[in-house]
C-alpha cells in the first residue's frame, strides 16, 4: 500500500512514517519544503503523479495562542491546505485520512463527546480545523476524519518534556487543574489511524486519544509520579493563567477503545525516553 503523508517532519509524522514503514507500507514523505500544501496545483500534481492508496494529512499550524494573531496564515494551511488535500485525494480515489482536534469543541458538554456530537470551536485554531474537516466531507467519499488531544510525542516541544524539564530546574510550577481532556502519545494516534485502515471502519470522523481524562494539573502530577521526580507545583484556575487563546474546560472525547488508558501509554514513552 502506498501512503503520502503530509507534515513528515512534524511531531506525529516522525513516529507515524516508520510505523506504517513497518507494517510493509511504502511511504511517501512531504513536508512543507517539499510539497506546499496551500498550493492547488503543486498538491494536484504531486497526488497524480504518485497514485497514492492513502494520504494522511498531518501538516497543519498548530500554535493554539499564535493563530488568534495570524488568523490569516492558519486559515490559509488549516482551511485552504486542506481544502486542497483533500479535492485532489477526491480527484485520485484516494482515502483521505485529516488530523482534527478536540477543539472543535465548546467544553459545555460533562460528559464525553462523541464524533456525532455538534461541534461549536471557541479558538481560531478549533475554527480552522472545523473548516477543514467540513472540506474533506465536502469533496471526499472516502475518508477519516481523526480528531485526537493533548497531543506528546519524542519528536517536539511538548506538556511531558516542558513539565519534566521545568522540574529539574527547580521551577516552581502552577497547572491549570479546570481543563480536562485525554492526553495522547504520537505512537498511539499512529497506531490508531492503522486500525481505521486495517480494519477497515467505516468512512466518517473517529476520535482518536488516550483512554481516560485528567486535568492539566493531573497530568503533571502523574508525570511526575512516574519520573520519580519532586517537583514543586501547585493547582491554579484558568483565570489565573491568561492564554490568547480560551481553551474548553472539558474536552474529553468519547474513543470506543481505539487506544489505550493514557497512564499506560505515559509509561512506555518515559521508558523509551530513558532508553
Amino acid at each position: 500500500m502506498k501512503v503520502l503523508v503530509t507534515g513528515a517532519n512534524g511531531m506525529l509524522g516522525q513516529d507515524l512514517c516508520p510505523i506504517l514503514e513497518d507494517v510493509g507500507c511504502f511511504v511517501y514523505e512531504t513536508d512543507k519544503d517539499t510539497l506546499d500544501i496551500t498550493d492547488e496545483e503543486s498538491v494536484s500534481v504531486a497526488i497524480a503523479t504518485i497514485k497514492p492508496d492513502v494520504v494522511i494529512h498531518a501538516a497543519a499550524y498548530t500554535n493554539v495562542d499564535k493563530a488568534e494573531e495570524e488568523k490569516e496564515v492558519a486559515a490559509k494551511i488549516n482551511e485552504l491546505g486542506t481544502e486542497n488535500v483533500a479535492k485532489a485525494c477526491a480527484k485520485n480515489d484516494c482515502l483521505m485520512i485529516y488530523i482534527s482536534t478536540d477543539y472543535v469543541f465548546d467544553g459545555e458538554k460533562k460528559e464525553p463527546y462523541l464524533p456525532t456530537d455538534e461541534v461549536n470551536p471557541i479558538n481560531h485554531y478549533g475554527y480552522t480545523k472545523y473548516k477543514g474537516e467540513e472540506f474533506v466531507k465536502k469533496y471526499c467519499e472516502k475518508y477519516y476524519i481523526a480528531r485526537t488531544s493533548w497531543l506528546y510525542g519524542h519528536h517536539g516541544h511538548n506538556f511531558v518534556e516542558t513539565m519534566i524539564n521545568k522540574a529539574k530546574e527547580g521551577v516552581a510550577l502552577k497547572v491549570v487543574d479546570d481543563q480536562k481532556g485525554c492526553p495522547t502519545w504520537t505512537v498511539e494516534l499512529a497506531n490508531g489511524l492503522l486500525k481505521l485502515i486495517s480494519l477497515q471502519k467505516p468512512y466518517g470522523t473517529y476520535h482518536i486519544c488516550g483512554s481516560g481524562s485528567v486535568t492539566w494539573y493531573g497530568f503533571a502530577k502523574e508525570i511526575f509520579k512516574q519520573s520519580g521526580i519532586d517537583a514543586n507545583i501547585t493547582a491554579c484556575r484558568t483565570q489565573e493563567y491568561p492564554r490568547p487563546a480560551k481553551r474548553p474546560f472539558y474536552s474529553v472525547m468519547a474513543n470506543e477503545g481505539i487506544c489505550r488508558d493514557w497512564k499506560l501509554a505515559l509509561s512506555d514513552y518515559l521508558e523509551l525516553r530513558c532508553e
